[in-house]
């Protein structure tokens, strides 16, 4: 019988005491119990962390861990992030030969493959960083007072990679299944405009859209 630990985490208190971000995740790895895992299977522990994911002192994860290993279980996760930010501790995660991992936004990914994924995603998040770094030292430049700008920036930033989380998270059920069962990028593009779905812009879908997507999902 397949065995799992299950494994989440929150960023925040409000998220843990609410269930914001709980919920999508057991959803999550829900879906993947049902339509992935070989049968029959069984969970056998389930831990939840409300931490930072730039903090890997959780003590919660290292309980899910020591549990898999012990009992010979898979650790399941929801999103690769949701283990860490840090491809290094993930990396860590992944070569451990005494781990089994699996990622439901990711059901058929293997370790070199999630390796590669967090990667990418903490090349993003630098970059992103860098990006905000050097608008600030351009305003700086000009005179403006950067509090202020510093403040928009950030709100600015926060708004829109919550909203194209969301729509990302929106779409998860139709491009995911798609592409796991090996339609192209083009070919997933054409069944969300046959759909009559629109993108956030309210054109027509293309290729380096539903990347995008599928990126954001992954990451």
């Amino acid at each position: 019988m397949q065995r799992y630990v299950i494994y989440k985490r929150v960023s925040t208190v409000d998220q843990g005491k609410s269930g914001l971000g709980l919920e999508a995740q057991s959803r999550d790895i829900a879906i993947y119990l049902v339509t992935y895992s070989p049968e029959p299977f069984e969970v056998v522990g389930e831990y939840v962390d409300v931490l930072s994911g730039k903090n890997d002192d959780r003590p919660e994860l290292i309980k899910a861990i020591d549990q898999a290993k012990r009992d010979k279980a898979t650790l399941l996760v929801a999103k690769l992030d949701r283990l860490s930010r840090k491809v290094s501790f993930i990396s860590h995660l992944i070569d451990d030969p005494k781990l089994a991992l699996r990622v439901a936004s990711m059901p058929h990914a293997d370790k070199f493959q999630l390796h590669i994924y967090a990667a990418l995603a903490e090349q993003e998040r630098e970059f992103i960083s860098q990006r905000t770094k050097a608008a600030l030292r351009q305003a700086k430049e000009r005179g403006q007072k950067l509090g202020g700008l510093r403040d928009k920036t950030m709100k600015r930033n926060i708004a829109i990679q919550e909203q194209a989380q969301k729509r990302a998270s929106n779409l998860e059920n139709i491009v995911v299944p798609l592409r796991d069962r090996g339609d192209s990028l083009r070919d997933i593009a054409a069944a969300l405009n046959k759909a009559g779905i629109k993108t956030a812009r309210g054109a027509e879908w293309q290729a380096p859209q539903v990347k995008r997507v599928l990126d954001r999902l992954a990451s």
